[in-house]
């Protein structure tokens, strides 16, 4: 019985690791983003006139920059190394798990969040509802007994609970942050 290669440590026994390419086009997008965050730090005013450079306002956003720029010329250079350059053309088979339904629906409910839930009820209810939409819709299979159904989303309803809880108490407590 021939031996099926192990994945890498990094992945799930059900994964499999993406092209190169993909890590190449990657990090192309990423060169872009952080280059543009550089670009745009630079054009922000710098307070020398204060003599102090730790208050200009656009210093941790080009740190930032510069990381997000480095990290991306190492993935670049990491994909080459690896044949991006010379990889097949051949059409990546769909994976297991991946649809762009799911990344639509994952968005989708972080706009919901974000715009209609926060500002308009207590943070902590708006990161519960959030939290329970999240993990009953990716929860969700069809098929299911309807205990088993209720079970999971009692335990949606907790951990959404559970977790709009100790994020209040996080940012304000521990960060002393005022949430809306």
């Amino acid at each position: 019985m021939p031996q099926t290669p192990s994945p890498p440590p990094s992945l799930m026994p059900h994964e499999e690791p993406l092209p190169p390419r993909y890590d190449l086009w990657t990090a192309a997008v990423f060169f872009c983003v952080g280059t543009a965050i550089l670009w745009l730090c630079w054009q922000m005013p710098t307070y020398r006139e204060q003599g102090e450079i730790y208050t200009a306002p656009g210093l941790v956003p080009a740190l930032h920059g510069v990381i997000i720029t480095v990290l991306s010329l190492w993935l670049g250079f990491r994909a080459i190394g690896r044949g991006a350059l010379h990889a097949p053309r051949e059409a990546a088979a769909p994976r297991e798990g991946y649809s762009n339904t799911r990344l639509f629906l994952a968005a989708a409910l972080c706009l919901v969040f974000a715009v209609g839930l926060v500002g308009q009820l207590p943070f902590w209810l708006a990161a519960a509802i959030f939290v329970f939409a999240f993990a009953t819709l990716f929860e969700w299979q069809p098929g299911l007994a309807p205990r088993e159904r209720a079970r999971r989303m009692a335990i949606a309803a907790v951990t959404g609970l559970a977790t709009g809880g100790i994020v209040v108490l996080v940012f304000e407590r521990v960060f002393l942050v005022r949430l809306p």
